[in-house]
């Protein structure tokens, strides 16, 4: 192989990589959003956990961001919970820092 074709595969499996990264991210910070939503909104046992299911799923399903302030703050409206959309992306930056470190130490 050629030098250029030897770096060309390392930044190819560098962006593999780090999308592999991101993708693990945000399904840990959904996981992590699901588990707080349910708190919010007194959610137990199974409810809790098909709660957090649905939430988790949503990446899956390429629901974008504003898609998952929206179900949340509809889901917390319903249940008299007063959360607003800013607080609600202030808390999805938050478990995105969260998740991030925790997808870098494998401690999840």
């Amino acid at each position: 192989m050629t030098l250029f074709q030897d770096r060309e595969r390392a930044f190819e499996q560098a962006f593999v990589h780090d999308e592999e990264a991101r993708f693990r991210a945000l399904a840990r910070r959904n996981k992590l959003l699901g588990q707080w939503a349910a708190t919010q909104l007194g959610l137990r046992g199974e409810k809790a956990d098909s709660y957090v299911n649905e939430i988790s799923s949503s990446l899956v399903a390429r629901v974008v961001d504003e898609g998952l302030v929206e179900k949340l703050r509809a889901d917390f409206e319903a249940n008299g919970v007063n959360q607003s959309g800013d607080q609600i992306r202030e808390k999805m930056a938050e478990l995105m820092a969260t998740a991030v470190t925790q997808v870098r130490s494998s401690t999840w």
